[in-house]
This record gives C-alpha cells, sequence and structure tokens, in this order.
C-alpha cells in the first residue's frame, strides 16, 4: 500500500509537467516523473518564499494590522518547502518500478478519459466551475475520479488518499472541499466495467 500512495502523489505532483497524450507517457522512466515532481515543488515552494518575503515587507510598513496575514504566507511556504524536500524520501521508501508503473498507469488513465472525467467532476459541482479550482484540488479531483471510474479502486480508499494528499498540498479547508466533491462522486458515478 505504501507504494500505491507514494505513486498517487508522484502522479499527482507530475501531472502538470507530463505530457497529455497517453501514448507519450509509457515512455517516461521513473527518473523523469521525479525530475518532474522536484521542478513542480521547487517552483512553487520558492513563489511561496518569495510572497511570503513580500507579505513580511508589506507588515513592516503597514504595522501590526498585516502581521498575521504575513504570518500564515509565511507558515505556508515554510510547510510547502519542507514538502519539496521530504518528497524524495518519500520515494525512496517504496519499489522504485511498482511505482512509476501504477503513476504512469493513472496519468494515462486521467489523460485517456479526461472528458468522461471532468463531466462527472463538473456534475457533483455544485455553483462551481473546474476551471476555476486551484490546480492542486483539479488535479486531485482527476486522480480520484480516475481510480474510482476505471481503476476499480474501491471508492473508500480513493477517497481517504485524495483527502490525506489534499491535507498535505491543498489550501488548509481544501481537503473537506475534495472529501465533499469525491463522496458525491462516489455516490453518484457509475465505475467502467473492467476490461
Amino acid at each position: 500500500m505504501q507504494a500505491r500512495r507514494a505513486a498517487r502523489e508522484l502522479a499527482l505532483l507530475s501531472l502538470p509537467q507530463m505530457p497529455t497524450q497517453p501514448q507519450n507517457l509509457c515512455h517516461k522512466t521513473y527518473d523523469d516523473l521525479v525530475s518532474a515532481v522536484v521542478r513542480v515543488l521547487t517552483e512553487e515552494s520558492k513563489d511561496l518564499l518569495e510572497q511570503a518575503q513580500a507579505e513580511l515587507q508589506k507588515t513592516k510598513r503597514m504595522g501590526d494590522d498585516h502581521l498575521e496575514t504575513a504570518l500564515r504566507s509565511l507558515e505556508s511556504a515554510i510547510n510547502h518547502t519542507y514538502l519539496a524536500l521530504e518528497f524524495p524520501l518519500t520515494l525512496q521508501l517504496g519499489a522504485r518500478p511498482e511505482i512509476r508503473d501504477y503513476a504512469i498507469q493513472l496519468l494515462t488513465t486521467i489523460h485517456s478519459h479526461r472528458e468522461e472525467i471532468h463531466a462527472v467532476i463538473s456534475a457533483a459541482l455544485v455553483k462551481w466551475e473546474l476551471h476555476r479550482l486551484p490546480q492542486i484540488d483539479r488535479d486531485l479531483l482527476r486522480l480520484a475520479t480516475a481510480e474510482i471510474l476505471y481503476l476499480h479502486v474501491p471508492k473508500e480508499v480513493a477517497i481517504n488518499e485524495a483527502v490525506e494528499l489534499a491535507k498535505r498540498y491543498s489550501s488548509d479547508d481544501g481537503y473537506r472541499f475534495i472529501n465533499a466533491i469525491l463522496r458525491k462522486i462516489g455516490t453518484d458515478a457509475v465505475p467502467s466495467s473492467p476490461t
């Protein structure tokens, strides 16, 4: 189970950097996936640290009223940087071929069934549009929906794993939103028949 958890995290974080054509994914190596994740996490950490620094500078100029906002920004940046530094160790704990294979299977499934997955997620969103969600939340919903509908992962497992990833990578309340949407999808959606 540890390998699948690492594969989910690898797929989630490499999704923005991977090709969208499923046939191009099968040639990606484990190192390609890890490199993509490191690039994503490094860039996000850098951006968050720069934002936190700007907030702290603003606080110095504006006084104590903006201190709470600046401290939240700094806390978020520090937490994200910690995750970026921790990620390579997380991957070393699993079996590399098994992690790579499941991560590629997830990415291929998401891209092969992109329209259907988006339709299911959109139907579960009430007064929201998929493209307006933060990238990480969209990707978490895609990942879990693909597992539920096409990879025949028990919906409770897929939802729980997505919620745990949301606690690590989404906003403070993001995991609650992810949980609610995936529970609706788990109730309403009909998994595809195994091939």
